[in-house]
């Protein structure tokens, strides 16, 4: 009798147990191949990841390479605000720096239509509409405001408001943000010149083929600094006048790996990790006077 009522109790027991379980996690037991209380692999490990190549993660980038965005032409150095924040993306993903390849990738071609070669680009390009059409983004990674350039003592170089730029001629990239700023934004009387690469408009200034060039802050500083000599920031100015401008890195329409890349960039800012990053490549974008 005493045998039979230590056995009703152990299967109310048991009925109870089961009824308690959360509704996420059926009473069953572990499997043989994971240890009790372990889950199935993360969607965003290392040996999960959908890649170009599998073990490597593989970045692309413009060249030449400029700075402050990459150190001395080479984006595997880690030196550079690019450079530094991939490095980082990649550490978060788990992989080592041996493990991080780098593919040439001109600048308009990345947010082209169609495959890619690389797994994500970073180059400086704007997170846009049009551009999302057909390749993927992850958040932004820099909030980027567009500077005049021009050599010092000329007609333009002591400008202070954009209306002291309509009778500018002035140069600029073509497919960038910074066209598209100087054409909503400025609204020359002139249309601007648009060259190819960046250095051709550089160089365009620094032969007087235009008065003033157009391209985003920190490579303005490098611009001023190292590429045109006595040359000056006019000023900064921003893109639109809403949603900030933001650099985003570019996937091929439908890569898996941007939730991923997001989550690693969401670590990097609430650690602080990508203003210290910022802070060490980009601090002196800060002092530019501002055009209204």
């Amino acid at each position: 009798m005493a045998r039979h009522s230590l056995l009703l109790a152990l299967g109310a027991l048991a009925t109870a147990a089961v009824a308690c379980a959360p509704a996420s996690e059926p009473a069953t037991q572990a499997s043989p191949s994971a240890p009790a209380g372990s889950s199935a692999p993360a969607a965003c490990a290392k040996d999960t990841l959908a890649l170009k190549t599998a073990g490597r993660l593989t970045v692309g980038t413009d060249k030449p390479a400029y700075e402050p965005w990459f150190k001395n032409d080479d984006p595997a150095n880690g030196e550079g605000f690019e450079s530094a924040v991939a490095y980082a993306v990649a550490t978060e993903l788990g992989f080592t720096k041996d493990e991080v390849v780098w593919e040439s990738v001109k600048f308009d071609t990345a947010f082209a239509p169609g495959a890619k070669k690389f797994d994500f680009d970073v180059n400086q390009v704007s997170i846009t509409d049009d551009r999302a059409k057909v390749v993927d983004f992850s958040q932004g990674y820099y909030t980027v405001k567009q500077a005049v350039v021009a050599v010092e003592g000329s007609a333009f170089a002591s400008a202070k408001d954009l209306a002291s730029l309509k009778e500018a001629r002035i140069g600029v990239q073509v497919g960038t943000t910074s066209l598209a700023a100087v054409k909503e934004v400025i609204q020359p009387s002139a249309e601007p010149k648009v060259y190819t690469e960046q250095v051709d408009a550089v160089n365009a200034l620094k032969n007087k083929q235009v008065d003033a060039i157009v391209v985003d802050l920190p490579t303005a500083f490098y611009v001023t600094a190292a590429q045109v000599e006595n040359s000056t920031i006019v000023g900064q100015f921003n893109a639109t006048g809403g949603t900030p401008e933001e650099f985003g890195m570019v996937f091929e329409k439908g890569s898996p790996l941007v939730s991923c890349v997001d989550e690693a960039l969401g670590k990097l800012k609430s650690s602080g990790k990508l203003a210290e990053i910022e802070s060490q490549w980009l601090g002196s974008a800060a002092g530019a006077p501002e055009l209204k």
